[in-house]
C-alpha cells in the first residue's frame, strides 16, 4: 500500500469541518495540520476528531512547515487564488472549495498552473456526488429540447450564520458564489453552449458594503433554445415561502426535486444538496386529450448526508492523485459556470443582457 497522502486542511468552518472529518476517517489521507484565523473553530475542530493535529494561523507558515503533499482550502473566495497558487508553487495538490476564484482571468491562471505543475485540482462541487442530483441531471435529459429550468435556494439567515453571509459578500454576492453549483447543473442537462446572461437584484440591508446586493436572480439562455434561472438571496429578511424550487420542463413532461420540508433551517449547509424525492411527470397524452402515464416518484430519504457528499469528494480528489485521472473536463467546467455568474454580475450591474 502506497504512503498516505499528506494533507493541510485550511479552513475550519462548515466546509472545512465536514472534509476534515473525511480525511481523519480515510487511510489514503494523513493531515498534518488544520489553518484557521480564529484560534475557536480550530480547537472546535480538534475536539470533534479527537486528534491534536497541529495548529496555525498563518496559511503560508503552515505551507512551510508541513510540507504537504495536498492542500485543502476551504476559506472564503477571496482567498481561492492566492491559497490555490500558493500550493501549487510548494508541488502540492489541491481540493478547492467553490467558486474557483472571483474573476475568470484568475480561475484560469489556477487551471493553468495546475496544468504546468502537474498537480491535481478538484473543485468541490458537491452536487456533482450527489446520488439525487445525479439522478436528476439524467431524467431532464430525457425530456427533449428545449429545457426550461427553474431553480432557486434563498436563505433566511440570522446570528452567526448571517454573520458568514455577510463576510461572504465582502467579495460577491449570493448568485455568484452558489451561483456556480446550479449553473453548472444547467450546463450538464443541456449539455448546449450558453450564449447569453441577464439578471436582476437588490441590496435589501443596510449592513452590506456599498454596491453589493444580497439578492439577485440570473436569466441564462442556451444555443439549444433551453433556458434557465436561479435566485438567491440571504439575510433574515428572506421569506421561507417557496425558497426551495428545483424543477426542469421540457417537451416530453418534467422533473422536480422536493426538498426540505417545512420548519427546517433553510440556511443549514445541508440545505444546498438536500432532496427528500424526485418526481417526474410525463406529457404525453391519449386520443381523449388525458394523461398516459401516472407521475413517477423517487425516494431520496436514504441519500449521503452534507458529510458523506464531503466524503465522496474526497475520494475522488484521492484517486486523482494516486491514478493521475485527467481533470481537464472537470477543470473546464468550473471556469466555464464562473464565467456564466460572473457575467450575470455584470448584467446586474450594467443593466443590459451580457453575450457570452
Amino acid at each position: 500500500m502506497s504512503d498516505p497522502v499528506k494533507i493541510l486542511v485550511v479552513g475550519c468552518g462548515n466546509m472545512g469541518k465536514s472534509h476534515a472529518k473525511a480525511y481523519h476517517s480515510m487511510e489514503g489521507y494523513e493531515i498534518v495540520g488544520l489553518v484557521s484565523r480564529g484560534e475557536k473553530s480550530r480547537k472546535d475542530l480538534i475536539e470533534i476528531l479527537g486528534v491534536d493535529y497541529p495548529q496555525y494561523s498563518n496559511y503560508e507558515e503552515a505551507l512551510a512547515a508541513t510540507q504537504p503533499d495536498a492542500v485543502s482550502i476551504n476559506t472564503y473566495p477571496d482567498t481561492h487564488a492566492d491559497y490555490a497558487k500558493k500550493a501549487f508553487a510548494a508541488g502540492a495538490h489541491v481540493f478547492l472549495e467553490k467558486p474557483i476564484a472571483e474573476t475568470v482571468d484568475e480561475a484560469q491562471e489556477i487551471v493553468e498552473m495546475a496544468k504546468s505543475s502537474n498537480r491535481k485540482l478538484v473543485i468541490g462541487y458537491i452536487l456533482r456526488v450527489h446520488p439525487s442530483w445525479m439522478k436528476f441531471i439524467e431524467v431532464a435529459q430525457t425530456l427533449g429540447k428545449p429545457l426550461v429550468m427553474r431553480m432557486n435556494l434563498n436563505q433566511q439567515s440570522s446570528g452567526k450564520n448571517w454573520e458568514t453571509h455577510k463576510c461572504l459578500m465582502n467579495s460577491m454576492s449570493p448568485i455568484v458564489d452558489c451561483g456556480v453549483h446550479y449553473v453548472d447543473v444547467m450546463c450538464q442537462m443541456t449539455r448546449s453552449k450558453p450564449i447569453r446572461v441577464s439578471a436582476i437584484g437588490a441590496r435589501l440591508s443596510e449592513e452590506l458594503n456599498e454596491g453589493m446586493y444580497n439578492y439577485g436572480q440570473l436569466q441564462v439562455t442556451f444555443e439549444d433554445g433551453s433556458v434557465g434561472w436561479y435566485e438567491a438571496g440571504w439575510g433574515p429578511m428572506m421569506s421561507e415561502v417557496a425558497f426551495f424550487v428545483k424543477d426542469v420542463v421540457g417537451p416530453k413532461g418534467s422533473v422536480s426535486i422536493s426538498g426540505m420540508s417545512e420548519g427546517e433551517e433553510t440556511d443549514d449547509v445541508d440545505a444546498h444538496s438536500k432532496a427528500e424525492s424526485i418526481k417526474l411527470h410525463h406529457s404525453d397524452l391519449n386520443e381523449n386529450g388525458e394523461f398516459v402515464k401516472e407521475d413517477e416518484v423517487i425516494d431520496c430519504a436514504d441519500e449521503p448526508d452534507h458529510d458523506g457528499l464531503c466524503y465522496r469528494e474526497q475520494e475522488i480528489f484521492l484517486n486523482a492523485i494516486i491514478n493521475d485521472v485527467d481533470l481537464g473536463d472537470h477543470m473546464s467546467d468550473a471556469v466555464n459556470s464562473l464565467r456564466i455568474v460572473i457575467a450575470a454580475d455584470e448584467a446586474f450591474r450594467s443593466g443590459k443582457t451580457v453575450d457570452l
